[in-house]
């Protein structure tokens, strides 16, 4: 054994100048001082080190015209966090005619808005040289799909992908706006913290199917959003149940119950399961029945 390796697993020595180990002399004691902090103290040193991390952070601008704005996330792909978005934007202006709703995009490597809101072509600029969101079903939307082919891949390194987010975020003219409903892509790096960082956000939504492994990257983007102190308004858990459309039989085929069990844990709501129908393949107006929209409503009241 090394005598650096004694050193971590026995402690007690000091090193010297030549590299090696000096111990204390058979029989002595070494004392050990370690002072408590009181609760000022604590209290203070807490606020001192919140001071030194957000040193160098961007500070918060609003999006010009837009008066909330709701990101719906996930840890994890392929959990229906895009079909999530698209629900909500239209459930929250069904719900009330007079409020103007946006739908943006930020997932740069696998848009998904332009097929799921049946929307085709270049956004026009503005006298402004702004963007023009495309409009459809009476939702504002933007998205990178509707700045590349649809079959070409965006093969870009992290910082032209944030160049496009900040993009996307300053120079769109979304007019006024209640609500901006925002497709978050899965993870939890640089574009949710770049969003999360430079635009306030008055809450998130997790999407999650109820698969452990999808339950635990639901759990982690959570966490994330309550460390970047965006407020998680709770859970919905999609694909929970298939019925079976001759004998209505349900059967839950990814397992049942998983986001109710992860918002015991993080002492969150399960807005609601099972959104009612995929508009990936028909491009059609899709249901906006979800309970989601009640209980994101209330929230906001």
């Amino acid at each position: 054994m090394g005598s650096w390796q004694r050193l971590l697993l026995f402690g007690g020595g000091s090193l010297r100048g030549g590299g090696g180990v000096c111990a204390p002399p058979r029989g002595s004691r070494v004392l050990v001082c370690r002072r408590q902090l009181s609760g000022a103290e604590s209290e203070t040193l807490k606020q001192r080190r919140a001071q030194l991390m957000s040193r160098g952070l961007p500070k918060q601008k609003p999006i010009e015209g837009v008066k909330q704005v709701i990101v719906v996330a996930s840890g994890k792909g392929g959990v229906g966090k895009s079909t999530t978005a698209v629900n909500l934007a239209l459930a929250l202006a069904a719900n009330d005619s007079s409020k103007a709703i946006g739908l943006l995009d930020v997932d740069v490597y696998g848009p998904s808005i332009p097929k799921m809101m049946n929307l085709k072509g270049n956004p026009e600029l503005s006298e402004s040289n702004l963007m023009r969101p495309l409009l459809n079903y009476g939702i504002a939307c933007m998205s990178m799909g509707f700045l590349v082919e649809e079959t070409a891949p965006v093969v870009w390194r992290g910082l032209m992908v944030m160049s496009a987010i900040e993009k996307l975020l300053r120079q769109v003219d979304w007019g006024q706006l209640d609500y901006l409903v925002v497709d978050m892509p899965p993870g939890t790096g640089d574009v949710q913290l770049s969003v999360s960082q430079n635009i306030p956000i008055s809450g998130a939504v997790i999407v999650s199917t109820p698969q452990d492994i999808a339950l635990m990257d639901a759990h982690k983007g959570a966490e994330m959003f309550r460390k970047v102190h965006v407020p998680v308004l709770g859970l919905v858990q999609n694909m929970s149940v298939f019925q079976c459309p001759k004998c209505k039989h349900k059967t839950h085929i990814f397992g049942a119950d998983g986001a109710r069990r992860l918002a015991r844990t993080l002492d969150l709501d399960v807005l609601g399961q099972s959104l009612p129908e995929d508009c990936g393949r028909s491009g059609k107006k899709i249901a906006t029945t979800s309970r989601v929209i009640p209980q994101v409503s209330r929230k906001f009241a």
